[in-house]
C-alpha cells in the first residue's frame, strides 16, 4: 500500500512524503542502495525503501518454511550479521528469525519470487545449480534465473557491481552535477554479460543477441534488488547494456 505522506519512528521530526526519482540514494533505514520509489524528508534529506517505510511486522518467506521473521529496526546481538539472501552485511533495518538466526534485508525480503514483463520471465531461487553471469560461480546467494535456464544473475552479484560503482552511481565523475541517469551509471553492468563469452566459439552475432535478452533479464534483477522492480528504471539498464 502507498500512501503520499507517512510519520515514520526512525524519523519523528518530520513526516516523510512519497517520491519517485531515478537518481540512486542510500536507505537510512537498511542502509543500503536504492532508486526510484521511495519516502523522503527533503529538509534532513532521510530516504528510506518503500519496503523500509512500510515494513510488515512479521513475514514468511517460501525459502524458510519453518521460519518466522520479525522485523527489528537494528541487527540483534554484538556480532556482525549478514544477509542470507545477497549475503552482505546487515547494518540497519532487518527481518530476523530469533529461533534459527536468518536475517534478511528488507529490500531482500520482499524481492519478487517472478519477475515478468510480457517476453523475460525470471525466476528467484535459493540456490542454481548453473554458473552466474557476473561471477561464473555455482551457488552461493539467491539467483534469479530464466526459465529457458540460460541466464542466471546472484543477487549477491548485483548488490557487488552497485557498491563497486556507488560513487559514480551517486555523484558521478569529473565533478559534475549530483547523481547520474542509469543509462551512464554502473560501468561495470556493460562487460558483465559479453565476459560470459570471452571463451566460447559463438558468432559475434548470435553473442550480441544473446547478450540483449540476458541484458532483459539483469535489468529486472537490478531494478528488484534496489528495492522498485518497475521496467521504468528496468527499461533505461536494459538499453544501457543491449548497445554495442
Amino acid at each position: 500500500m502507498k500512501y503520499s505522506e507517512i510519520s515514520h519512528f526512525s524519523h519523528p521530526q518530520h513526516k516523510l512524503r512519497f517520491e519517485y526519482n531515478e537518481f540512486p540514494f542510500k536507505c537510512d533505514g537498511c542502509k543500503e542502495v536504492g532508486i526510484g520509489s521511495r519516502y523522503k524528508c527533503s529538509i534532513c534529506d532521510f530516504d528510506l525503501h518503500m519496503h523500509c517505510a512500510i515494513p510488515s511486522p512479521t513475514l514468511f518467506h517460501p525459502f524458510y518454511t519453518k521460519c518466522s521473521f520479525q522485523f527489528m529496526s537494528a541487527p540483534p546481538g554484538d556480532i556482525a550479521r549478514y544477509c542470507n539472501a545477497c549475503e552482505k552485511d546487515v547494518s540497519g533495518f532487518v527481518y530476523h528469525c530469533k529461533s534459527c538466526g536468518f536475517d534478511l534485508h528488507p529490500c531482500c525480503a520482499k524481492l519478487p519470487m517472478m519477475l515478468d514483463d510480457g517476453e523475460v520471465k525470471l525466476y528467484l531461487y535459493r540456490k542454481v545449480s548453473s554458473p552466474c553471469h557476473r561471477c561464473g560461480r555455482k551457488g552461493r546467494s539467491w539467483s534469479y534465473r530464466s526459465k529457458c535456464k540460460n541466464y542466471n544473475l546472484h543477487v549477491a552479484c548485483v548488490r557487488e557491481m552497485l557498491v563497486e560503482n556507488w560513487y559514480e552511481l551517486y555523484s558521478g565523475s569529473g565533478g559534475g552535477s549530483k547523481g547520474r541517469k542509469l543509462e551512464t551509471s554502473i560501468p561495470s553492468l556493460k562487460n558483465t554479460l559479453y565476459a560470459a563469452h570471452n571463451n566460447t566459439r559463438r558468432k559475434k552475432g548470435k553473442v550480441k543477441k544473446c547478450c540483449e535478452i540476458a541484458g532483459l533479464a539483469v535489468q529486472f534483477v537490478i531494478s528488484a534488488v534496489l528495492g522498485d522492480p518497475t521496467a521504468l528504471i528496468a527499461g533505461v539498464v536494459g538499453s544501457f547494456m543491449s548497445r554495442t
